[in-house]
C-alpha cells in the first residue's frame, strides 16, 4: 500500500472543507492506499488563524509529506498552503496528481 498525501483547502468555509477532506481520504483508502491528511489532524489542537501555530501545523505536515509515495491534490482551488505542498512535493520528485471535486483524476 502507498502512502498518498490528501492536499486539499481548509480554509474559508472550514467545517465544509474537512468534510470534503474526509471524503478525498475515504476515496484514497478505497483505492487501496493509505491517506494521509494533516489538515484534519492538525486543527484538533493548533489554531489555523494563530500564525505561528498555523507555520507549526505546516512544517509539520511538509515532514509528513516527505514520507509519502504520492500528493494527491483535490478540488479546483489551490490555497496558500497547498502550493507549499506541492512545491515540495515536486522539489523532491514526489508524484503529485490534480482531482476535480467529482474526485476524477484530470492531471498528474
Amino acid at each position: 500500500m502507498k502512502l498518498v498525501y490528501v492536499c486539499s483547502p481548509v480554509r474559508g468555509d472550514v467545517e465544509k472543507n474537512l468534510k470534503k477532506a474526509n471524503r478525498y481520504c475515504e476515496y484514497v483508502a478505497g483505492c487501496g492506499h493509505i491517506p494521509i491528511a494533516p489538515h484534519l489532524h492538525y486543527p484538533r489542537f493548533l489554531d489555523d488563524n494563530d500564525h505561528n501555530e498555523r507555520e507549526l501545523g505546516l512544517y509539520a505536515a511538509l515532514v509528513l509529506l516527505a514520507k509519502c509515495d504520492a500528493v494527491w491534490v483535490f478540488g479546483g482551488t489551490i490555497t496558500e498552503g497547498m502550493s507549499r505542498e506541492i512545491a515540495k512535493a515536486e522539489k523532491r520528485g514526489i508524484p503529485v496528481h490534480y482531482f476535480n471535486y467529482k474526485m476524477e483524476e484530470v492531471r498528474s
